[in-house]
């Protein structure tokens, strides 16, 4: 996986965090939903990631 996938990757989960907790304490379920699915998006593309970096050996 390339250095700038992981750094992307990471942005993307962390974006993710910080709308899923601000969904929380706003008590707005749909920007919580949201930032778990960003979470869950970036967690798929990393595992995906380290699949191909496998193959690659």
């Amino acid at each position: 996986m390339g250095t700038g996938d992981k750094i992307k990757n990471k942005a993307n989960e962390l974006k993710g965090k910080i709308k899923k907790n601000r969904g929380r304490s706003m008590r707005d379920p749909e920007l919580e939903t949201e930032g778990h699915v960003d979470q869950l998006k970036a967690n798929l593309k990393q595992a995906g990631e380290k699949v191909k970096d496998a193959f690659k050996r």
